[in-house]
C-alpha cells in the first residue's frame, strides 16, 4: 500500500531525478549542412559511393593554398629581424594563381601595401636569394611549390599549348611542378635546392642584405 498527498498536489520530486528540458530547435541550414545534389536512379545491380572531393570552398573567399608548416616556422624565425619581408611573403602567398604564379610587379605590390618600391624590391631579392621565390619574367613570379602552392586549373602561359582534351587548363600537380623545376636548367640554384626531394631549410640567418631591386 502506497501513500501520497490527498489534496491532489503533485508528488514531491525525488533528489537526483533529471528534469525534463525542452529540445532546442535545430539550427537553420547553412552552406555546410544544407542538403544539395540530385537524386540518381541506379540500374539494378549497381551501387554508388559518395565521398568528399579533395578541395574545399569553406575558406574565406573560397581560394586557398597548401603551405609547408616547416617553411612557415622557418620564415618566422629567419625574417624576425626584418619583418617587412614577412609582410611581402604573406602578400605573395595570398596573391597566387594556380601553380603558385604571381602576376605582379614590384610597383603593384608596393601600391597595395602602401610602401616604397625599393622596400618591396629588397624583400623580393631576399626571398629570391633564399629560394622561396623566382622571377620568370617581368611581372611574373612563382613561389616555390615545396613551400606554398595554390592548386586548381593552371592556364598555360604565352607560347604554351593546352594539354587538356576538354580545352580546360591543366590541373596543378605539386610533384610534377617540382620535377619540372629540378629539370629546368634556368631555375635558380637556391630555388632548386628548396624544391629538391627531402630539402632541408637552412638555419636562422640574417636577411638584411641590400640588393638591387628589379621587377
Amino acid at each position: 500500500m502506497s501513500s501520497g498527498p490527498v489534496d491532489g498536489s503533485a508528488a514531491p520530486k525525488l533528489p537526483g531525478t533529471p528534469s525534463r528540458r525542452r529540445r532546442r530547435p535545430k539550427p537553420p541550414p547553412t552552406a555546410y549542412n544544407r542538403a544539395v545534389g540530385s537524386t540518381i536512379d541506379l540500374p539494378a545491380g549497381h551501387a554508388a559511393q559518395v565521398f568528399p572531393i579533395g578541395s574545399s570552398t569553406g575558406f574565406i573567399g573560397e581560394a586557398f593554398s597548401m603551405d609547408s608548416l616547416e617553411f612557415m616556422r622557418w620564415a618566422a624565425l629567419r625574417y624576425d629581424k626584418d619583418r617587412f619581408i614577412l609582410v611581402v611573403l604573406l602578400t605573395l602567398m595570398g596573391s597566387q594563381k594556380p601553380g603558385g604564379l604571381i602576376e605582379a610587379t614590384h610597383e603593384d605590390v608596393a601600391k597595395e601595401l602602401k610602401y616604397s618600391r625599393p622596400h618591396v624590391g629588397r624583400a623580393f631579392n631576399v626571398l629570391e636569394a633564399d629560394g622561396a621565390l623566382r622571377k620568370l619574367q617581368r611581372g611574373l613570379y612563382q613561389l616555390n611549390p615545396a613551400a606554398s602552392l595554390r592548386g586548381g586549373l593552371r592556364e598555360p602561359r604565352q607560347g604554351e599549348k593546352k594539354r587538356s582534351k576538354a580545352g580546360m587548363g591543366d590541373r596543378v600537380e605539386q610533384l610534377d611542378l617540382l620535377r619540372e623545376i629540378m629539370e629546368d636548367p634556368d631555375a635558380p640554384e637556391a630555388f632548386r635546392a628548396m624544391a629538391a626531394p627531402g630539402a632541408r631549410l637552412t638555419a636562422r640567418g640574417d636577411s638584411d642584405e641590400e640588393g638591387e631591386a628589379t621587377s
